[in-house]
C-alpha cells in the first residue's frame, strides 16, 4: 500500500510548487508596479512658460528646500580663474545620469557674459585666461535639472553671478644703469682724465 501513497504526495507537492507563490499571497511573486502598468513617478517641479536665453524652460521649485548656488571666482595660476561654487539643497548628477528631473538634482551651466562657457558636475572649475580678455566680465552660474530645464524660484532662474576684471599688465619698469657704467660708444673717452 505504500506505493500508491507516494504518487499522490509526490502529485500535491508539485501542486503546491506550482500554484503555491501565486495563490498564497507572497508579495514577491507579484511584478513591480511599472511592470503592472503603473503611470512612472509625476514630474518635479511645475513647468513655467518661461525660458533662459536659449529657450531652456524653467521648473518650479517649492520654495522650501528650494536649491540655491553661490559662485566665488579668485586669480588662478598663468592668468587663469578659479571658480569654486557652493550649492545648498542641490547635489551634482554624474555623468551617464538618465534625462529626468529630480528634486534638487542637476547640474550647473556656467556662462561667461551670457555665452555657455560649460556644463559642470562638480563645484570646481578654471577658466581660461585666453577666455577672459581685458575689461570686465560677468561669469554666471545657473543650476539645471537632468532633464535640461532650469531650476526657478518664483517664476526666477536659480543662478548667481560674480564680476572680474582682467587688466593690462603693468610694464616692467626699466633696468636703471649702474653707476659709473659706460652709457653708449665713446663714452670711456669722455670719462678718461686728462
Amino acid at each position: 500500500m505504500s506505493w500508491t501513497r507516494r504518487p499522490r504526495a509526490v502529485l500535491a507537492v508539485c501542486v503546491l510548487l506550482l500554484t503555491g507563490p501565486a495563490g498564497c499571497g507572497f508579495a514577491d511573486a507579484r511584478p513591480p508596479e511599472r511592470e503592472r502598468g503603473a503611470p512612472p513617478a509625476a514630474p518635479v517641479g511645475e513647468l513655467l512658460d518661461d525660458t533662459d536665453g536659449e529657450g531652456r524652460r524653467y521648473r518650479e521649485a517649492a520654495a522650501e528646500n528650494a536649491p540655491e548656488v553661490g559662485i566665488e571666482v579668485q586669480p588662478g595660476t598663468g592668468g587663469d580663474w578659479d571658480i569654486r561654487l557652493s550649492v545648498r539643497n542641490f547635489r551634482f548628477s554624474p555623468p551617464g545620469t538618465p534625462a529626468t528631473a529630480r528634486s534638487g538634482r542637476g547640474l550647473a551651466y556656467l556662462y561667461l557674459d551670457g555665452g555657455l562657457i560649460t556644463r559642470l558636475r562638480g563645484p570646481g572649475h578654471r577658466l581660461a585666461a585666453r577666455l577672459v580678455p581685458r575689461g570686465t566680465h560677468h561669469v554666471t552660474v545657473r543650476l539645471h535639472a537632468d532633464d535640461g530645464t532650469v531650476w526657478a524660484v518664483a517664476g526666477e532662474p536659480v543662478e548667481n553671478t560674480a564680476d572680474i576684471t582682467v587688466s593690462e599688465p603693468e610694464p616692467e619698469p626699466e633696468p636703471e644703469p649702474e653707476p659709473g657704467a659706460a652709457e653708449g660708444p665713446g663714452a670711456d673717452a669722455a670719462h678718461r682724465p686728462g
